[in-house]
């Protein structure tokens, strides 16, 4: 049986890969600084090629409690407990213990994004693998080092990768795999500002449930001098998916990318939103700059509109205080080829879950195409159907089994990891498009800011 479909159901319980061409037999992770829940949800999974003992460098405060207390909760949940094993190492110097005492042979770092090229940068030149939340850098300075990162990688023979969860969203796996199919969708448009030949939105919410508990998020979370804003922080993810479905498997030089325009904008919160999202009563002092009237405003919105090898590209972020009762996160898209689009919506008509549509172009026997074409992805997609919704446009039926979900998603990419982990280096493609990814972003922020 194909193991992809294994690979679904186990969500990597039994994550492929076994032990990097390294001295250490398998991985063993130091987590760096677990300022945002990313960090844990590394952990959520069990991996038999990850030793079961973390060592833990932080500050003392809430967040690296909250990392710590998510983790108890994953060793003693009622199914497929964890079973992990954490060393504290808590000080104000916990970046230079770490590099000094080197228990591990991996840096986890998910937190404050204004101080992470600086872990990252650290981290290799003391000879350590890195696996980061994304994004790596929210700046041009940020950048500059990330290419200086790169660099001492390459000459030590390190891994540095970052955690890109939404190349595992079924919808999204199924609207590349469907674009790589000429049949049906022929070859991707040129495209324009206004009709972009690949666009993508993705909406957050500011107030969540994260492992079935309301999220208490760090105030520093909601200052864009920490936390980077909208435009260089989640967008990171849209720019990764356009590159990784528009071209798989191409090397895309930052040459290729022409930044059109670019904007961002604020969300605004009154006092007991924010009260309610960090359980602070006052918006500390480094938030003062971005209050107005009692209002906190934040800059956590952008979009961009860019063109990539000449196809025109479009994404958009937008952060809401609260989705609505029953629903969530929702991200949306369109691929736009000569003989169909694929188009993701997360809409009130699909229950805001997110689902895939084909529209075509073609007259003549496009049901039948798809249908063939859609018994080629069984092996990955086992259990795929559509559904005729009218004479040009049906829906793609995907099985719940399938439909994992956002949390499961960090131990697919880890899965990943440890299978570049094992081989001793990544896919040709991955650094360069990581370069290119970043240079996308940080120039959009540039372009923003100078408005």
């Amino acid at each position: 049986m194909n193991t992809k479909y294994f690979y679904w159901i186990a969500i990597a319980s039994f994550i492929m890969g076994c032990a990097p061409k390294q001295e250490n037999s398998k991985v063993k992770l130091m987590t760096l600084d677990p300022g945002h829940f990313h960090a844990a949800l590394i952990q959520k999974t069990s991996y038999e090629d990850i030793v079961t003992t973390i060592d833990v460098y932080a500050p003392e405060g809430p967040e690296v409690k909250d990392f710590l207390n998510k983790i108890e909760a994953y060793n003693n949940r009622a199914e497929e407990p964890t079973n992990w094993i954490v060393k504290t190492h808590l000080s104000e110097d916990y970046l230079k213990k770490m590099i000094a005492e080197k228990p591990g042979n991996v840096m986890v770092v998910s937190g404050k994004n204004s101080k992470k090229i600086d872990y990252i940068l650290a981290a290799v030149n003391a000879g350590l693998n890195v696996y980061a939340d994304k994004p790596l850098v929210v700046n041009q300075k940020g950048f500059e080092k990330l290419k200086k990162v790169f660099e001492i990688a390459k000459e030590k023979n390190l891994l540095v990768y970052d955690i890109m969860t939404e190349r595992f969203e079924v919808t999204t796996g199924l609207q590349k795999a469907l674009s790589m199919q000429p049949e049906v969708f022929g070859v991707l448009l040129d495209g324009s500002v206004s009709e972009p030949s690949i666009s993508k939105e993705s909406i957050h919410h500011l107030s969540k449930i994260v492992s079935g508990k309301p999220l208490v998020r760090p105030a520093w979370f909601l200052d864009t001098n920490q936390q980077g804003e909208g435009i260089v922080d989640v967008t990171t993810h849209l720019v990764d998916l356009i590159q990784w479905e528009a071209f798989p498997g191409q090397i895309i030089d930052s040459s290729e990318i022409e930044i059109i325009s670019s904007k961002r904008w604020t969300t605004n919160l009154a006092p007991d939103q924010f009260k309610n999202i960090t359980h602070l009563a006052n918006y500390p002092k480094y938030l003062q700059k971005d209050v107005k009237s009692d209002t906190l405003r934040i800059n956590c919105n952008g979009e961009i509109n860019y063109t990539i090898k000449g196809k025109h590209a479009k994404v958009s972020v937008i952060w809401n205080y609260k989705a609505p009762e029953g629903t969530g996160d929702t991200h949306q898209s369109t691929m736009r080829g000569s003989k169909a689009d694929l188009i993701i919506k997360q809409g009130e008509t699909e229950n805001f879950k997110p689902t895939l549509y084909v529209r075509s172009k073609e007259d003549g026997n496009f049901e039948s195409t798809l249908k063939q074409s859609l018994k080629s992805l069984q092996g990955d997609y086992p259990g795929v159907s559509i559904d005729k919704i009218s004479d040009s446009k049906w829906k793609i039926v995907i099985p719940e089994i399938l439909k994992i979900g956002h949390e499961a998603h960090f131990g697919q990419v880890t899965g990943n990891f440890l299978k570049y982990y094992k081989k001793g280096k990544l896919p040709d493609w991955e650094i360069p498009n990581m370069i290119t990814k970043y240079y996308t972003t940080t120039q959009a922020y540039k372009k923003a800011i100078e408005k």
